[in-house]
């Protein structure tokens, strides 16, 4: 139709008319020798000319469907890679692990210094045990049984490529509240918790095993999945670089959403688990009958940030995690590995490295994460409820640039203030969960350095993928909003 193809033109999409055009030329030379035998044959056909005429036209048109399907079939592949394409995420599937394991061997040194590189490597034989790797595939499956329950609400995602809804069980809060009362249990039958600080490595490399494990998985059972379940941006045709970022968008076992429940289930509450093991550790091992303030901070921060995730669950189905990337090792090792171990960081490092804080400085970044976690939770907020129904009286208030493709770009609220802000709350609470482990050393900071780099470079893709989905409404909406994650900074 020549007014949407206007209305693409406009958007900065491919014209569709000039595609069209370009299908029939090569149709039109592959399908030439088979019209040339049916015209012959037309001479001496005893059916009306009437009728193959009509046969002609519909099976040229048959054909002339099918070539468009396959072309655009083909443009569905991934173009632009991203994680320096193939050389740098097979780089990556090594660097990450052995990042992991760096970090928590620099924390068990006396001087955690970045001079003292590299640390003391520990016998490889000492890296495993069958038991903790047990007690790992425990964990996740008691995770798994969580998920399985009948209890929550059952919602709708957004629509995929080809108009379909996914149901998701919503019972993460629940699943958090069984957990801490499996954990009550174990307390009761005097199980010692800090065992997961004394196996903590082990514990490090029984997640990394069981992720490279699933990730094989994951690749091997996307290899016979339909091309419309396939990831837009894990779909390249190498090997290296789907493996990495994911081949299948939604991969399913029955109802069972593997990433999903990945997602929010295994490591996120693991977290938790892991933080108050350290809170443990801390008061066994320096005799105090109560944790320090400085522990006492980052587990309540921490803790905070959990379960505001998990009771606001259904917010994860509008983010890019679920709608546009792929499960794959990225997502798989960081969810299992990467969320519990790294972001624990700061209460493991006050195990070995107690700091003390006075009650003033604790107020002051108490303040602080609470400032970030405001600005956090009200862009989050504001941003799924204006994707679920723009038409929502309560969001009359904020205005927004509409889109060809029916979506509106706040320019108000919190999204009028800068283009992420909910990177911003991010930002602020990663500081205030290092800041009571002093400035002694900078190990405990490597969390928020890291998290910098990470929202910067998902704001770059974010801000690419933009620009090509809504074309001049977006360029509309960047100079409205020119700030990207600070405010007069960038």
């Amino acid at each position: 139709k020549p007014s949407e193809n206007n209305t693409r033109r406009y958007n900065g999409e491919p014209d569709s008319t000039e595609r069209n055009d370009t299908s029939c030329i090569i149709l039109e030379q592959k399908l030439k020798p088979d019209l040339e035998v049916e015209r012959v044959l037309e001479q001496y056909s005893l059916r009306p000319r009437k009728e193959e005429k009509k046969k002609e036209e519909i099976y040229s048109e048959k054909k002339i469907f099918e070539t468009i399907k396959t072309i655009e079939k083909a443009s569905s592949k991934t173009k632009e890679l991203e994680f320096g394409g193939r050389i740098g995420t097979f780089m990556l599937i090594f660097f990450l692990p052995a990042t992991v394991f760096y970090l928590l061997l620099m924390c068990k040194q006396d001087d955690p210094s970045l001079m003292n590189f590299p640390p003391p490597l520990p016998a490889l034989e000492s890296l495993w045990e069958a038991r903790v790797f047990g007690v790992f595939l425990l964990w996740f499956f008691l995770q798994a049984l969580f998920y399985l329950l009948p209890i929550g609400k059952v919602v709708e995602g957004l629509p995929l490529s080809n108009g379909r809804k996914l149901q998701y069980q919503i019972n993460g809060f629940y699943a958090f509240i069984l957990t801490a009362a499996a954990i009550g249990t174990l307390f009761y039958f005097q199980f010692e918790l800090h065992y997961l600080y004394d196996h903590f490595m082990q514990f490090a490399v029984s997640a990394a095993a069981f992720s490279m494990g699933l990730s094989i998985y994951l690749y091997i059972r996307s290899l016979k999945a339909p091309e419309e379940e396939l990831a837009p941006g894990g779909n390249s045709g190498y090997f290296v670089y789907d493996f990495f970022t994911g081949h299948e968008l939604n991969p399913r076992i029955g109802s069972f959403d593997l990433k999903y429940f990945c997602e929010l289930r295994p490591g996120l509450i693991g977290w938790v688990v892991i933080n108050l093991a350290m809170l443990l550790a801390e008061m066994k091992i320096h005799n105090q009958s109560m944790p320090s303030l400085s522990m006492i901070l980052v587990n309540s921060f921490q803790l905070l940030y959990v379960v505001d995730a998990l009771w606001n669950e259904e917010a994860i189905l509008t983010t890019m995690d679920i709608t546009h990337d792929g499960f794959g090792f990225m997502l798989a090792f960081g969810d299992l590995v990467w969320v519990p171990f790294v972001y624990s960081l700061q209460a493991f490092y006050l195990v070995g490295h107690p700091t003390a804080i006075s009650w003033p400085v604790a107020a002051a970044i108490t303040i602080l994460n609470c400032i970030g976690y405001y600005i956090f939770r009200s862009a989050n907020s504001q941003k799924n409820n204006f994707r679920r129904n723009p038409a929502d009286p309560k969001l009359a208030y904020l205005k927004f640039i509409p889109t060809a493709t029916g979506k509106g770009l706040l320019v108000t609220g919190w999204w009028g203030f800068v283009r992420h802000p909910n990177y911003l709350g991010d930002i602020i609470m990663a500081l205030a969960w290092s800041l009571p482990c002093g400035f002694n050393h900078i190990l405990p900071y490597f969390y928020v350095i890291y998290f910098i780099c990470l929202l910067v470079h998902r704001e770059a893709r974010d801000e690419h993928h933009c620009k090509q989905k809504y074309g001049l409404a977006w360029e509309r909406y960047c100079q409205r909003v020119p700030y990207r994650i600070f405010p007069y900074i960038y």
